[in-house]
Parts: structure tokens; sequence; C-alpha cells
């Protein structure tokens, strides 16, 4: 061994017998940098060992006991992997001491937290060791050191980790997965004069012209800037942001990023994206993260944290996914890829970076899922055969002949019900499609078999009108059921009745109930519950059908929307769950003519509702606002409600519905509107998911632009649900987005899913989504739900994957088996 190590180890073993007490030298550690260094060299020791060495011992002072004995542990093994005669004498002249005993890295997960392994508290990434966990059963370890609290890390104390926390970084596995929300790339910045309108471009300059004023009516701030970078000038301009005077002044260099914009013939740039420029970041000529900040918190000293944390930890992760799944996907390994993500050299590594941590992200959760059906395809479940005499005479007893989707839509469920495992499956179709008569001719069998089915609506209402439904199709002259077999329990059904209601589930003598989240409360218990039907269920928790499902044994399953949904957006959040699709409407059903107008054409689209009334018909105006703010000039259905009363409609009776009312007067407005009470009903979005009015005939939209296009085909689907020509109108809020691409989509089709599939590419998956899976997706930092072919290859892999090791016991797949279980963790088990 050379000289300068032997004596780094001789002070490493001083200071481990001092327990880290920074006294193996006199004034601390740091001062054999005086001497040790040119000795070092001199032995011909690598420079990065030297540069590593005297880094860690800069530092060494200012650290904790417990983290400068990691540090050495570090640092001793990072020697011994670069110059292999220090790990040979160690060897040969002493027994390796638990000072300098170092093992390898493994995975962390992107949910990683606050774990629950023991260990010594974790030093700064910088400087640290990892530290290790390892399962009694499990050959892979994990380090303790990333669920460390940032408060290891040199210069964040209590109080700035108390400011990060509020970017939800607590520990340093969090930082590892805090990603930039995007990149200034200094390698490719275009001079002011070669700018070209319509770019989305960063700009750096330097601060020649401020002005503050207010508009003439005083509502609004504007606060303008002109930039130089000595071949031009742009001018920048700030709404409502007052602080700014006194953040940007004339001098400051600062970079902005945005679109550039016209305005008199000259290019500016409108409430851009700006901050202070940090002169290294221009000399070094390279990209830039730019990380979600909060508060007193400033990009250069979050960067300086990060690069700390992921320079240090990210090429010593060992890899969840097992090599022949990154290959076969075609991505990189995690170290580069947090690497890169980070601290990127070009747009490509951006490129690969992301779509391995998006690989990561939609693998973990296809491999969920696959597990989610494994289990619930492992429980027995009940077989109901069909007989084809009982079931002929069922058919001949409906009104109408099933259309061919909800024929097919009826054997793949006949045949889950004789499986003998339980199904699960999501019933899919446009408003109107015959979804409910689906779920009837189900809970028929199901009642002819003995056994009891329930059916759970979002809504009073629309559990009512289920009802009316199953009552019209199974009792009297055209079913096989009594009315009193079949039930309706909510919350408004009187509590004697509510008894009845109970105790005939109990003893089995109701066979179908339909209610609301009141078919969930304790009291309800069924003899035999073998159905359940979960209408509109995005609307519901997974605590929610999981309570439903608890109060039978194993039944089957059937989960129904109306909301198309893309198919890269199935495959991803129910997987889970065999998908049935009713893509035909039926017969008599008319398409929904759409028109999109003016704003100073809404005199035609009140002639239209003159008429409709006239003819004895209904309509709906539904605005996106409920009152009208002084930061919006939005049209708002509670002024707009009384000027069409007072001014337009006189005549006329109007209602009014919106989200704030409470529940039981919302549903007393829609059940005055069917029953004719009104003939207008001026609502906001509350009304897309609503009762069956037959007699409406016009959806007017207004502020038609704010609106999704999952929304607003919701939304038009309230109308045409009668023999009567139905007419849709939209209005945009001002006329120069009457060339809106949704709106114009709107216009062009009627079929859902092409315009789910646009909707989804234009403003990502948030139409589609509850709130279980808008809180699940939004904990995807990297993947977009639109990726079809990113998805599609990450569930083929998952499939391969779980038809080969479903239980992820193999040595490879160990890591995966953790990074799972942290990915799932916290209640998200059930996401369809």
């Amino acid at each position: 061994m050379q000289p300068s190590l032997e004596k780094l180890r001789k002070f490493f073993r001083l200071e481990h017998s001092n327990r880290y007490a920074d006294k193996a030298v006199i004034g601390g550690l740091a001062n054999i940098l005086n001497f040790w260094e040119g000795e070092a060299r001199q032995d011909g020791l690598p420079e990065e060992i030297i540069q590593d060495v005297a880094q860690t011992l800069k530092d060494y002072a200012s650290q904790t006991p417990e983290t400068r004995a990691e540090a050495l542990k570090a640092l001793w093994k990072r020697i011994q992997q670069a110059v292999p005669e220090a790990v040979a004498e160690t060897a040969k002249k002493t027994r390796p001491s638990k000072a300098l005993v170092e093992t390898t890295v493994a995975p962390v997960s992107p949910s990683e937290e606050s774990g629950d392994e023991t260990a010594v508290k974790p030093s700064a990434p910088a400087v640290s060791s990892p530290a290790f966990s390892k399962g009694k059963d499990s050959v892979t370890k994990r380090p303790i050191a990333l669920n460390a609290s940032l408060t290891v890390l040199s210069g964040v104390g209590p109080k700035n980790a108390a400011m990060l926390a509020r970017l939800g970084l607590r520990t340093l596995g969090d930082m590892l997965y805090h990603f930039p929300r995007r990149y200034e790339d200094y390698t490719t910045l275009k001079p002011i004069r070669e700018l070209r309108f319509g770019e989305q471009v960063t700009v750096i300059g330097t601060v020649s012209f401020t002005e503050a004023r207010k508009t003439r009516d005083g509502k609004t701030h504007i606060f303008e800037v002109v930039i130089q970078d000595g071949t031009g000038g742009l001018r920048l301009t700030f709404f409502n942001q007052p602080w700014l005077i006194n953040r940007i002044k004339s001098g400051d260099a600062i970079a902005v990023s945005g679109k550039i914009e016209q305005y008199l013939g000259r290019l500016v740039m409108n409430s851009p994206e700006w901050e202070p420029i940090e002169m290294e970041n221009l000399v070094t000529n390279r990209i830039v993260p730019v990380y979600p900040l909060t508060q007193n918190v400033t990009q250069k000293w979050m960067r300086r944290l990060m690069h700390q944390v992921v320079t240090y930890w990210a090429p010593k992760l060992t890899d969840h996914l097992p090599e022949e799944i990154r290959q076969a996907a075609g991505v990189v390994d995690l170290g580069t890829a947090l690497l890169q993500i980070h601290w990127p050299e070009t747009q490509e590594q951006i490129r690969q970076a992301r779509q391995r941590l998006a690989f990561d992200e939609i693998f973990l959760l296809q491999v969920g899922v696959l597990r989610q059906r494994r289990q619930w395809q492992d429980a027995p479940g009940r077989v109901f055969e069909a007989e084809p005499s009982w079931l002929a005479a069922r058919l001949e007893a409906l009104p109408f002949a099933l259309t061919g989707a909800q024929q097919r839509a009826l054997d793949a469920i006949l045949q889950d019900l004789r499986s003998g495992k339980p199904m699960n499956r999501l019933l899919q179709g446009d408003v109107g499609s015959g979804k409910t008569i689906v779920a009837a001719l189900v809970a028929a069998l199901v009642a002819h078999h003995g056994a009891q089915s329930a059916v759970m609506a979002p809504t009073s209402i629309l559990a009512e009108q289920h009802y009316r439904t199953f009552l019209n199709l199974l009792t009297g002259e055209r079913g096989p059921l009594l009315p009193e077999q079949v039930r309706l329990l909510v919350g408004d059904t009187p509590e004697q009745e509510k008894e009845e209601i109970r105790a005939g589930l109990e003893s089995g003598d109701i066979k179908i109930v339909l209610g609301t989240h009141a078919l969930l409360e304790e009291p309800v218990v069924f003899a035999d519950l073998q159905f359940i039907v979960v209408d509109e269920q995005h609307r519901f928790g997974v605590e929610q059908r999981a309570a439903l499902r608890a109060k039978g044994a194993h039944p089957h399953c059937l989960v129904m929307t109306a909301t198309p949904i893309p198919r890269s957006l199935a495959l991803t959040l129910y997987g889970d769950l065999d998908l049935t699709i009713l893509d035909e409407l039926p017969p008599g059903r008319q398409p929904i003519p759409t028109y999109l107008l003016r704003p100073q054409e809404r005199e035609r689209a009140y002639s239209l509702i003159r008429s409709q009334v006239r003819a004895g018909h209904q309509a709906y105006i539904v605005y996106p606002l409920i009152e009208e703010s002084e930061h919006s000039d939005l049209l708002a259905a509670t002024q707009e409600h009384e000027r069409l009363q007072q001014e337009v409609f006189p005549d006329l009776r109007i209602g009014l519905l919106h989200g704030r009312m409470r529940p039981a007067d919302k549903e007393e407005v829609m059940r005055a509107f069917r029953d004719r009470e009104f003939d207008i009903l001026v609502s906001t979005t509350v009304v897309e998911v609503g009762v069956d009015v037959p007699n409406a005939t016009v959806m007017l939209i207004e502020g038609a632009n704010r609106f999704g296009l999952a929304q607003l085909h919701q939304l038009r689907g309230r109308v045409g649900r009668g023999a009567a020509q139905s007419f849709c109108l939209l209005i945009p809020e001002r006329e120069d987005v009457t060339e809106n691409e949704r709106l114009q989509a709107m216009v062009e089709t009627n079929d859902g899913f092409v315009l789910a599939e646009r909707d989804l590419q234009q403003r990502g998956p948030g139409e589609f989504l509850g709130i279980r899976q808008a809180g699940f997706v939004s904990s995807l930092k990297m993947a977009s739900l639109s990726d079809t072919a990113l998805i599609e290859t990450a569930r083929r892999q998952a499939i391969t994957l779980f038809e080969r090791d479903p239980e992820l016991q193999a040595p490879e797949n160990r890591l995966l088996a953790e990074a799972l279980a942290r990915f799932w963790r916290g209640g998200r088990g059930d996401i369809s």
C-alpha cells in the first residue's frame, strides 16, 4: 500500500477509536490535507481519489459524529475500488474493521418515503456512504440513507427543511425524484435580432427600462420591462404582478422564457417565466435545470442541493428493473436516467431519461393492476347459468330489440357468470347506449337463481331513474319479479320504509335494490349479495366500492361509465377489468347537430330556444361559472339566470341549478325540470350527469372554450334522448376562439371515442378521471397517459413478467418487488 494511503488508513482508524470526534489530528482531520495531497500525488494516486478525499475532509468538521462515520466508510470503500492494492494490503494486514466495511447499494422508488428500517443517521450525500437494510428473506439491500431527513445536508437546518417540505421534499430519496419542470438551454441561445413571431424561446438580456402602470379602469396592474442583448431590444409585459417592481431593476441580467408575440409591429413577450442570471450558467454553456420552487427558495440554492444529492446518489443506485426488461423496452438504466434528467448535456439525454422514468411509472402501475386482477380471479365466484328458454323469454319481453353491441356485452357478461370466478368488468358506452338495460337483464338472471343484486348510483335522482327502468323491464307483464322484490333506497327514503327494505334484504325477500351511498350504511345487510353494479363509477372512491363488495361473498361486479375513455387510459387505469364497449346507439336515436356560434350571434340561439319551447320542448343553458368575479368576464350562471328571466325570456319559466346548492335542492330542481315545471334550466356542469329528460331538445353551452371535449360531449348527451330532433349550440367567450380545435371537433363528430382521444392529447387525463384516479395520476411525474406506445410497451412487459413470475420471487425480481411495494404503498391498491 502506498505510504499516503497507509497514513490515511491510520488516521481513519484513530478517528474511529475516538468515536469520530474529529480529534485524530490537532485542529481537525482536515488539517492533514496540508501535506497529504502532495504525498498522494507523488505516490501516483488517481486525481479523482485525491479530490474525493479533499472534499470529504473539508466538510468533515461541520457534520455530526454519525455522519462522519458514514462519510469515512464511503470514502474508504471508493479508495478500495479505485486502488486494488489498498484492498489487498488491508486484507493481508488486518481483519477489516466494521468501520470500513461497505456493501452494494439498492434501489429507491419514485414514491420513496421515510422507511421503517432502523439505522444510524445517514450523512450528507456529497460525503456520505450508503447505509443498508436487508430483509430477512431477501437477497437485496436497500439504502436507508435515502430515507434520511434533509437536515443531513450541509446548509439545511430545521427551518430550510420545513420550506423544502412544502415542495414534498422530506428525504434524500425525495430529492432524486424532484424533477425539473423545464430547462434553460444555454447551448442554443438566440440573439434578440434573430427572434421570430410564434417561437417559444429563452432569451437573455440586461434590463434597460422598467415601467409600472394600471389600466384605465384601475383593475389591472401592468409592469413593462425592456431587455437588450447588444443585438436588439425585447419588451416584456407582466400582468397583475406588482411585486416585480422590487424584483426586476435596470441593469439586472435576466433570462426570460415564453412565446414571441407581436404588438403594434414590435416583437413582445407576455407574462414570461423569468429568473436572474447566474453568470456561471452562461460560462458553462450548458443545459440548466429549472426546479419547482416555494417561497424563500431560490433556483441557485436548490440547484446546489440537487447537484449534491443527485451526483452522489444516482450512480450508486442498483436498478430495480431486470436487465431483460430494460433491453426489451429499450430504456437506459435508472442511475443514468436520474443523472440525465437533472443534469443533461443534450436534449437527447433529456428524452432518454424521461422515457425511462415514464416507463417505470407505467410499468409499476401495470404490474400492480395485473396483480389486482389475479388476486380477484383467485377467489371463487358463484356460477349463474342462463337457460336458453329463460333468456329467450326475457329478451322477447323487452319493448325493443337489443343492439348488436348490447348483445355482445350481454354475452360477455354471461360467460363471466358461468366461469366460476368473480366477474370484474367495465361497461363503457355513450349516454343512451343502453348500459342500464344490460345490467337489468343480468340482475334478473341472478334473481332467477335466488340471489341478490345491488345497483349504486352517485345521486338519488339517477338511482330513481334506474329504479323506474328496472321496474318497467323486470316487473309486471314484462318481467319475472314482483314490484316489492325491486326497491329503491336513498337518503330521502322515509325511515319506516328504510327499515322495511333492510329487513327484506336481510331475509332475502328483496332481490334487487337500487340506491346511493345509503346502500353502504352499516344496518344494510344482504342475505346473499352476488351481483353489484356501480354506475358512473369514477364518482365513487375505492373504499365505497370495496364496502359494497364486502356485503357479499366475492360478488360479481359490473362498473359502468358514460364517459368514453381512450384505449390508452383504459389499459392503464382499468387494466384489472375486462372492458366491454357499447359503441352503437339504439334505433331511433338521431345524431345531434352541433353549431359553433360567435358571441354576437347569441340571439340566434335564443330564437331557437323560443321556437323549441313553443313546440312543447325544453332547453338547457350551461355556464362555466356560478357567480361572476372581478377577475373574469365570463358569463356566470346566477347572474345570467336573473338576466334571462327578466330581459330575454320573461314569459318563460326558468330554473337554476349549480354545485353550491344542497343535494336535496339540486334534485328537487332536476325533478321539476323533468316534470316540465321549467321551460329552461340554467345550470353549471353539475347537469353533466343527470336525470333523463327526453323532452329537452336544446343544449346551449356558454363559454364553451372553457370545457374539455369529454365534458362538452357529456353535456350534449343530455339532449336527444327522445324522438324529437335535438340541437347543441356552442358559444365561446370571445370571437377569436371560434377557431378553437376542440370546438371544431364537436361540430365535426358525434363519436365520443374520437373526441376522447383528442381530449386526452390536448388536455391530459383529468377530463376522464374521478377523485381516486386523478389523485393517483397526479403522482405520475413523468408518464403521459396519452403516450399509447409507451403504455402498450409497459403493459406487454408487465404481462410477460407476470406469466413468468407472478409472485416476483425470482432473485432477479426481488428488487422489483420492493420497488412495486413502495410504489403502491399508501392505500392506492384498488384504483379501478
